[in-house]
């Protein structure tokens, strides 16, 4: 799989997340793709070959270790970025869609026609929603891959040795594990970034539901209005001297003041 690509489709839909979502792609992609890519399949490479038992019967390794190791850790952890990661493309595929649509409301009713959206790409409606199940996703995906890990390898652990007396074993034989602390090593570092990507999603999922209560729940802001407002004991028009109406300029620079010594300032 080309990961180089999956990874500017997701930073590119990254840009319309919050700062939480943006320190979960950093986790992601330095801390378990790049750990994957460089480190761990280099681990686990030619595994069968080197899963050694201490038989001469025929199919006795093979069986062993399917038995023992039912599905490849790196097979695993490569489905496990893949449908962790893809729910952020649903974000940026969702602006897309509000995006096109805009564009069609306006070449239908006109440039001046009042606009579908304020702004496209700004979480409300059915954007947040599908924002929010993403997020839901990621979380239920990392924690089905721990628990599968956990139900296929007890404790995340990595013997040295092996018993298996399964046939066409002719025994109880014994079988070695090339490498199994460092094995071991990897296991719980990918279960710990998982970890902490569970948290970060969480957090997120609180924050935006939180600020979503906060904005329903709490007082609306009033829209200002720049209009002067003459105090109740100014008079419409002011009398000259004279007997005649001041005219409009003086009348308002009295009103200013006016306002100005009820206030104490302009």
């Amino acid at each position: 799989m080309d990961w180089e690509f999956l990874y500017k489709r997701l930073s590119g839909a990254n840009k319309y997340s919050t700062a939480l979502s943006r320190i979960w792609l950093s986790v992601v992609f330095v801390f378990r793709l790049l750990v994957y890519l460089v480190a761990a399949k280099d681990v686990w490479n030619e595994e069968q070959k080197d899963f050694v038992c201490n038989t001469l019967q025929p199919g006795c390794p093979n069986v062993c270790y399917d038995h023992f190791f039912p599905v490849s850790h790196v097979r695993l952890w490569a489905l496990q970025l893949i449908l962790v990661t893809c729910p952020s493309l649903l974000v940026g595929m969702h602006v897309i869609y509000r995006e096109e649509r805009e564009q069609k409301h306006r070449m239908k009713r006109g440039p001046n026609a009042p606009p579908l959206y304020s702004n496209p790409s700004k979480k409300r409606g059915g954007l947040w929603w599908t924002y929010l199940v993403s997020l839901i996703f990621k979380v239920a995906m990392d924690s089905a891959f721990l628990y599968v890990f956990h139900r296929l390898y007890k404790n995340y652990d990595m013997p040295r040795v092996v018993h298996c007396s399964i046939d066409p074993c002719p025994h109880t034989v014994d079988c070695y594990i090339s490498r199994p602390t460092e094995k071991k090593v990897f296991t719980c570092f990918m279960v710990g970034t998982a970890v902490v990507c569970i948290l970060l999603n969480l957090c997120e999922v609180t924050y935006l539901v939180g600020k979503r209560c906060r904005e329903s729940l709490g007082p609306r802001p009033r829209k200002s209005r720049h209009r002067c407002h003459l105090p109740d004991t100014c008079p419409p028009y002011v009398v000259s001297q004279e007997g005649h109406p001041q005219d409009g300029n003086s009348v308002l620079k009295k009103a200013e003041s006016a306002l100005m010594d009820e206030s104490g300032y302009p």
